[in-house]
C-alpha cells in the first residue's frame, strides 16, 4: 500500500502525522511511504530523517499520485481535497460536525476517518489522539499563563519579604485539565479545579489540588458513556455559574478546558464574571475553537479587558510543542492504521469493528451520519 504523509496547511499547525519512527515500521511491513518535502521541519524532523528510514520525498505536484492512504493532522481544505485520488482513504482530525467541505468526501468517493471520533475504550487507548494532544495542551496552557501573568507562580520567601503563590483555577478536569493541575502544582501555585463529574474529585485531589463542586442530584448523570462531560440542567448551570463567579474573583489564573463533543463549548466565564476578576489576572481558553468557555476569547489572540484581565484564546497549544506532540500523534495514528489493513497489508478496513465504524465519516460515495 502507498501511504502518503501530507504537509499541514492550516495557519499555526506545526505538527506532522508521521515521524521516522512510524515510517520505519510501515516500510518494514512492506508498505511504500511518501512524505511531502519539508512536512516535518516545523516539528524538528528534517527530510533526511525520513529518507534514512526508507521514505520517498515528493513535492506538491507528485505527492498524491497513486496514493491509497493519506495521513494528515488537520483535515484537508478544498484545494487539497481536489488533489486526492478518487477512492483513496484519508485519516485526520476533521472536527466533523463543523467540517465545511464534507460533501467533497462523498463526491470523490473518499473513505474518511475522523480521529476525534475514536471511542474512549480500553482497546482504543493507544489510538486516542484527543487524549495525547490534550496532555500536551494542558502543560502548555500553564506555561502560556505564566508568560502573561505579571507575578511569580510559587511562594517566595526572601530578605525583601514574602511573595504569595498564584491562585490557579482549572475549569474542566479532562486530560488537559489534569495535566494543567499537575504543571501548575510543579510551578508552586495553589490550585483548585471544577468539573461537573463528581468522579473526577479523586483525580484532582491525588494531584494535590482542591476540588470544588456544585451539589447534584445523584440520579442526574454528569458523564456520557464515552467518559465526556454531559450538558447539565438549567438549575445546575445557574448554581454552577454562581460558584465559578465566586472562585473567579479570587483567582489569579483561570484555565478553561470544558468541551462537549458535537456541541459548542459550554459558557463558563461570561463577561460579567471576567469584569469581577482582579487586575493582572489571566484567562487561558483552550475551548476557543469550539466557541470558547469565555465569549471574550478570540482564536490565537490575547486581549486585555478594561479592568486589566488578559484573555487568551489558545486552541492550538499542542501545535506549539510540535516535536513531542507529533511523536505522540504519529504513534496514535500508526495504532489506528493497523485496523485498516488485512494480513497481507492491503487496505481492507473491517467496518464491523467498533473503532473503525465510529471513526468512518464517509465511504463509497456516501456520508455517514454523525
Amino acid at each position: 500500500m502507498l501511504i502518503v504523509v501530507a504537509a499541514e496547511t492550516h495557519a499555526g499547525e506545526h505538527r506532522v502525522a508521521a515521524t521516522p519512527e512510524t515510517v520505519r515500521k510501515w516500510v518494514n511491513q512492506g508498505h511504500r511511504v511518501r512524505v511531502a518535502a519539508s512536512a516535518g521541519l516545523a516539528a524538528a524532523i528534517p527530510d533526511e530523517a525520513y529518507a534514512a528510514v526508507g521514505a520517498e520525498l515528493a513535492g506538491a505536484d507528485a505527492l498524491y499520485a497513486g496514493a491509497e492512504l493519506v495521513l494528515k493532522v488537520r483535515a484537508p481544505q478544498e484545494a487539497e481535497l481536489a488533489q486526492l485520488p478518487e477512492g483513496s482513504a484519508l485519516v485526520a482530525l476533521f472536527d466533523a460536525h463543523r467540517y465545511a467541505p464534507r460533501q467533497w468526501l462523498a463526491d470523490k468517493r473518499l473513505t474518511a476517518f475522523a480521529l476525534e471520533r475514536i471511542p474512549r475504550t480500553t482497546r482504543a487507548q493507544a489510538m486516542d489522539v484527543l487524549s495525547s494532544q490534550a496532555n500536551v495542551a494542558g502543560y502548555r496552557a500553564v506555561l502560556k499563563a505564566a508568560q502573561y501573568y505579571p507575578r511569580f507562580m510559587p511562594m517566595l520567601m526572601t530578605a525583601a519579604g514574602t511573595v504569595k503563590p498564584a491562585r490557579v483555577l482549572i475549569l474542566g478536569v479532562g486530560v488537559a485539565g489534569l495535566q494543567a493541575i499537575a504543571t501548575a502544582k510543579r510551578l508552586g501555585a495553589m490550585v483548585e479545579a471544577f468539573d461537573v463529574r463528581p468522579a473526577t474529585r479523586e483525580q484532582v485531589e491525588s494531584l494535590g489540588a482542591r476540588f470544588i463542586e456544585v451539589p447534584t442530584d445523584p440520579s442526574q448523570t454528569a458523564e456520557t458513556a464515552g467518559g465526556y462531560a454531559r450538558e447539565m440542567s438549567t438549575d445546575y448551570q445557574a448554581r454552577q455559574a454562581a460558584l465559578i463567579a465566586e472562585r473567579a474573583r479570587e483567582a489569579d489564573i483561570i484555565i478553561t478546558t470544558a468541551l462537549i463533543p458535537g456541541k459548542a463549548a459550554p459558557l463558563l466565564l461570561p463577561p460579567e464574571v471576567v469584569a469581577g476578576m482582579k487586575r493582572g489576572s489571566v484567562v487561558i481558553d483552550l475551548a476557543v475553537d469550539s466557541g470558547g468557555n469565555c465569549p471574550l476569547s478570540r482564536p490565537d489572540e490575547a486581549i486585555v479587558t478594561d479592568n486589566g484581565v488578559t484573555v487568551v484564546g489558545a486552541g492550538q497549544l499542542a501545535a506549539e510543542l510540535a516535536a513531542d506532540a507529533s511523536a505522540l500523534f504519529a504513534r496514535n495514528v500508526a495504532a489506528f492504521c493497523a485496523l485498516l489493513t488485512d494480513p497481507e497489508g492491503r487496505f481492507a478496513p473491517d467496518f464491523a469493528d467498533d473503532i473503525v465504524a465510529a471513526t468512518c465519516i464517509a465511504h463509497a460515495g456516501e456520508l455517514k451520519p454523525l
